[in-house]
């Protein structure tokens, strides 16, 4: 399955472009978060979200979940994902977006638990994640040699042997990727990357 990810368009018409360019060559598109600044022409960008195919959408630190889950409702092309799950073929998609500024996130922990026990009976199957903020300790959460990422989403990926780790927040961490203990960690920017998920 070929997989585009983007994140942190922030409504920029000319990554949009690029990236509906390359959505021809892929099954699946995943936006990150903060496709908007602030939420200014949120529809508008959701609609051309919608026109670029099935796209698997959380929210960033610049849109409202609860607004968003409510208008995504009208695009028959935009699977809204956020603290949901999706099972295709032989992968499971999670998402979890918003945040990107604590070290620690309780919600999510307790999100996580009911989580696992959903990935526990798939054994088989890929998980690939679909974060807003960074893991902590990794390439996409480092800049000038600290790392700002989360602890809680770090420890649940561990735990559960995540596959892939798609996530954005960081512009200065656009493009930058890790493997660790198998998991491959992925900041694909607001222009995009195709990822053949193997």
């Amino acid at each position: 399955m070929k997989l585009l990810a983007f994140t942190d368009t922030h409504g920029s018409m000319k990554a949009l472009h690029e990236i509906k360019k390359k959505s021809k060559s892929v099954e699946l598109l995943a936006c990150c978060g903060d496709f908007t600044i602030f939420e200014r022409n949120l529809e508008q960008m959701l609609k051309a979200l919608n026109s670029l195919g099935r796209v698997l959408l959380i929210p960033g630190n610049h849109e409202y979940s609860q607004r968003i889950d409510k208008l995504v409702k009208k695009y028959k092309n935009i699977v809204y994902l956020h603290r949901r799950g999706l099972i295709l073929e032989e992968v499971i998609f999670i998402g979890y977006g918003g945040g990107g500024f604590g070290v620690v996130d309780e919600m999510f922990e307790h999100w996580g638990k009911k989580v696992e026990k959903v990935l526990k009976q798939h054994p088989d199957k890929k998980t690939v994640l679909l974060l807003h903020g960074p893991p902590y300790g990794t390439k996409v959460d480092r800049i000038l040699n600290q790392q700002c990422g989360n602890k809680s989403y770090r420890r649940f990926i561990e735990r559960n042997k995540i596959k892939y780790v798609l996530c954005g927040h960081l512009h200065e961490c656009n493009g930058k990727t890790d493997e660790i203990k198998g998991t491959k960690y992925l900041n694909p920017g607001p222009f995009g990357k195709i990822i053949d998920i193997k």
